[in-house]
């Protein structure tokens, strides 16, 4: 049965306008393994998401695909994956329809903390359940995978996993409890292409960690958890960053239980045990050269589309 046989024959009988949050997330541990004949390095990684998010609003229309993005510049509209992802699902469902989104970007461009991709998976939905959810859910998941690194994750609705291959390959598990956490964000930003071309050039790369025993219960608590390691791009990252190294330092003084740099980066993220030590971080680190942004890690999926207030 294709997509389209389940779509339901009125659209009138549909919300017209949606919004949807598009959280970001961080990497826990990052270790980058084998480059596959594609191009794209394999990875071991566990995923967070965190409260900070986007917002996205959809509506239906008569046909085509207009996106306004506004709080960030996010490069040509047809190429971003909000775009995209409306894209596959309005094909999948007979092109009965078309939309107009409106993206609000709050999550840092160039960060490592996977609003590109969020956004993309939160259009998957959202788009979707305007057309009735006739997508099915492991079709979505599909679209997702093809879309990019990390959509897989967010499309996916678990809040913490352990990620492979190019994060499409997820194990989902019981997230620890919710912790305050604050993110530096440097006034650059570092794309994953050049983040892993600093990886495969680095001569260093004899020296990235070995083998780790991922035991259920190193994963349960914060404290095991940023005991486990790190994330594979920081000593080449703050080889060619040294600003970097020099904030990551500032923040790991502040009593974190771990602190990390996000993905490829340039974000670097602590977790806290408490809201005062968040607060107290926040204050001895300051804003300088760098901004800084507090959230939470979540302990629970993300909602899913609501309808939008008109």
């Amino acid at each position: 049965m294709t997509a389209s046989s389940h779509a339901p024959d009125r659209l009138s009988d549909l919300p017209d306008c949606l919004q949807i949050r598009a959280h970001a997330k961080t990497n826990l541990l990052l270790r980058v393994l084998a480059r596959e004949e594609s191009g794209y390095h394999s990875i071991e990684t566990l995923f967070t998401l965190l409260e900070l998010h986007d917002t996205l609003v959809v509506e239906r229309t008569a046909d085509g695909i207009e996106l306004d993005v506004a709080g960030a510049d996010t490069g040509p509209v047809e190429q971003n994956l909000v775009y995209r992802a409306a894209e596959a699902v309005l094909a999948a469902t007979g092109g009965r329809f078309g939309v107009r989104i409106a993206l609000q970007k709050s999550i840092p461009v160039r960060a490592g903390l996977g609003g590109g991709s969020s956004d993309g998976a939160a259009a998957l939905h959202a788009v979707n359940r305007l057309a009735g959810d006739a997508v099915p859910r492991h079709e979505i998941l599909q679209f997702a995978a093809k879309l990019g690194s990390d959509v897989a994750f967010f499309a996916s609705g678990t809040p913490f996993a352990l990620g492979w291959s190019r994060g499409e390959r997820l194990f989902r598990l019981p997230p620890p409890q919710a912790a305050p956490a604050l993110i530096a964000v440097p006034a650059f930003g570092i794309s994953s292409k050049e983040a892993y071309r600093l990886l495969q050039v680095s001569k260093g790369s004899e020296q990235r960690r070995g083998p780790v025993v991922l035991d259920a219960d190193s994963i349960t608590t914060w404290g095991g958890i940023g005991r486990l390691g790190g994330n594979d791009f920081e000593t080449v990252l703050f080889g060619r960053y040294p600003e970097l190294r020099e904030l990551f330092e500032q923040l790991a003084q502040t009593r974190p239980l771990l602190v990390r740099v996000s993905g490829s980066g340039s974000a670097i993220i602590a977790v806290y045990r408490a809201t005062s030590d968040q607060d107290n971080a926040a204050q001895q680190i300051g804003e300088r050269n760098h901004r800084l942004v507090k959230t939470t890690t979540r302990g629970a999926a993300a909602p899913g589309p609501e309808p939008a207030e008109m």
